[in-house]
């Protein structure tokens, strides 16, 4: 189970897309699984037969624990292979880290890391995905067996053993062409780069190359496997009421997990401060509905909330104070030069929070772009855990279950939240007299520590302002 971002601790496994004996190619998607609130898919970066899989759908399984083993093609042995780590938008071929087998024990490739041959097996080191690292090192578990008719699940063999074929000095000449990870390939098979003939295009060395320079291993015998009874950790499901039941439990896991801790670290960590302020936002209300109609705009997502949006990232660039995070460690705080601004959304896996990256910079149009997609894709559970990091400031719009408003909590290290309530049709005062004007309340929370009562009254004036008169968009641009 690789940690897929921001330094996961754990994920769910969703759905198998094979089952054993299935034959795998590198890069094909070979289950899903849910963590910091996102569904990810899980490719394998080898080409072989399904040998176990050894968790079933809707487990938890750590990160670093084994969840599938394969048989790599041209070997006898089985290997095990935890699914590759992939990045925020494609999957990507990891660069192992392992440390080298002893004298007289030649390694052989194990997912993304290296066991040795013998009985005892050294821990592995985490693997590094385009730039993101595991948090914590990846040992070989005791397998366990699913809680669900997956597959039998039974205690890997002994793994083959290998002739050493190192070559431990390099020719004089030009350094091989090839990735990272076909160089540290190399380097556990005991390849000499040196020595492969390139396929690749422009003389890059691949890794069916190096591959094709190892002599298939004779095959081991292995011990009989043990089955195991039962899984260790059981599929977390709602547990089944009878007739008449007066209670139902349900499992704490995933989203709703994610969002427990998250909101409670928060709550206990930094102290909130909530200010509100009810405003006439009639013209807003206008300005949006001639701009449904603009040329430029067409086919844009056009609503209250994107000028709610705009009218706030105005306030944080007139007070930049309030776009910053509190470091504990060092006690600093963290100015940030850049807006992304997170937008809680909600959907059929719960509340999550992605965030459109420097939305300081960008367009009307282009921010409007942003959160056409990024609502979309929330609500068809595509969203990546990158997706979801990084955000500096967040906008929640309680407003669209028609309450006024709330006193939001915020999100894990941002400094100020804003929620926006329903706007509505309201009587109010208007140039002295007494008219109907639609009417919303917002309320700003901020963390006490970096921002005083007076920065962050003036953020929720200056936002304020802006949606009672959106021509300050342009005279305070």
């Amino acid at each position: 189970m690789p940690d897929v971002g921001e330094g996961l601790t754990e994920a769910e496994i969703l759905k198998w897309y094979v089952q054993p004996g299935d034959t795998v190619t590198d890069g094909q998607v070979v289950c899903e699984v849910e963590t910091a609130k996102a569904a990810v898919e899980l490719p394998i970066p080898y080409d072989g037969v399904v040998q176990e899989l050894n968790y079933a759908e809707g487990t938890t399984v750590d990160v670093g624990q084994v969840i599938i083993s394969v048989r790599l093609a041209g070997s006898e042995g089985a290997a095990e292979a935890p699914a590759a780590p992939v990045t925020t938008e494609t999957p990507a071929v990891a660069e192992e880290a392992a440390e080298e087998a002893p004298q007289g024990r030649q390694p052989v490739l194990v997912g993304y890391g290296v066991a040795e041959t013998s009985s005892k097996r050294r821990p592995r080191k985490a693997a590094a995905v385009a730039g993101t690292a595991s948090a914590a090192p990846v040992a070989t578990p005791a397998p366990v067996a699913p809680a669900a008719p997956v597959a039998p699940v039974a205690a890997p063999g002994k793994l083959p053993e290998q002739a050493t074929a190192g070559v431990n000095g390099r020719p004089a000449g030009p350094r091989p062409l090839a990735k990272p990870p076909v160089r540290k390939l190399a380097k556990d098979l005991g390849v000499d780069l040196a020595s492969v003939t390139p396929t690749g295009p422009g003389g890059v060395v691949t890794r069916e190359d190096v591959h094709a320079a190892v002599q298939p291993p004779a095959p081991t015998p292995a011990p009989a496997p043990a089955v195991t009874p039962a899984p260790e950790t059981a599929p977390e499901t709602a547990a089944p009421a009878g007739a008449g039941a007066r209670e139902t439990r349900i499992p704490v896991k995933g989203v709703r997990k994610a969002t427990a801790a998250a909101m409670v670290g928060s709550a206990f960590t930094a102290p909130h401060v909530t200010e509100f302020i009810t405003l006439d936002v009639t013209r807003t209300m206008k300005l949006v509905a001639e701009l449904k109609e603009d040329p430029d705009l067409a086919g844009l997502r056009v609503n209250p909330l994107l000028l709610i949006a705009k009218a706030l990232l105005v306030a944080i660039r007139r007070n930049p104070g309030i776009n910053a995070s509190w470091d504990e460690e060092r006690q600093e705080i963290v100015q940030k030069h850049y807006v992304n601004l997170g937008i809680a959304a909600a959907t059929p896996r719960g509340l999550i929070v992605p965030n459109i990256k420097d939305a300081h910079a960008k367009t009307l149009p282009e921010l409007a772009g942003e959160l056409g997609e990024l609502v979309a894709t929330a609500r068809e559970g595509r969203t990546t855990p990158a997706a979801m990091s990084g955000g500096t400031v967040t906008i929640t719009n309680v407003g669209v279950f028609g309450v006024d408003t709330g006193t939001p909590i915020l999100n894990p290290g941002e400094a100020a939240i804003l929620a926006v309530g329903a706007i509505k049709l309201q009587p109010w005062v208007h140039k002295g007299k007494v008219k109907p004007r639609q009417v919303t309340t917002l309320a700003l929370s901020f963390d006490h520590r970096l921002v005083d009562g007076e920065l962050g009254s003036r953020v929720l004036a200056d936002t304020a302002a802006v949606l009672e008169n959106p021509r300050r968009l342009i005279t305070w641009a």
